[in-house]
């Protein structure tokens, strides 16, 4: 499986993928890592994650719709997470595979272009 650049990443759309999507190994997970920002291996190298911490509740909850509208185009969701009311953590992993395809790095990338929640620090 070839490593894609964040441009790459950015260009490609997610594809549905019934079972057929080839799984990255945890070698190529961390070689594809490299291309966004920010993320990190969780759940034994299956699925990747990324931490923010909102301004307040509302700016938590605004960030969500956008990954929300984003995930929607993409056809591909993300698990949300809020907790401590301000602290936002976004898992990705291709379920049908049980672990991550390229549609997981593709959305990663298309997340770190949106607007962080008001008056975020990356953690």
């Amino acid at each position: 499986m070839e490593i894609q650049s964040t441009e790459q990443l950015l260009q490609g759309h997610c594809r549905p993928c019934e079972g057929q999507t080839a799984l990255y190994s945890a070698e190529q997970a961390l070689a594809q890592l490299a291309h966004v920002e920010d993320w990190y291996l969780v759940c034994d190298g299956q699925r990747i994650r990324r931490d923010y911490t909102a301004k307040n509740f509302l700016a938590g909850l605004a960030f969500f719709d956008r990954v929300a509208r984003l995930a929607e185009i993409e056809n591909h969701h993300p698990d949300l997470h809020l907790e401590g009311y301000r602290n936002v953590s976004l898992e990705l992993w291709t379920h049908t595979i049980g672990g991550l395809s390229v549609n997981d790095f593709i959305l990663a990338a298309k997340i770190n272009g949106l607007e962080k929640p008001t008056a975020v620090v990356v953690e």
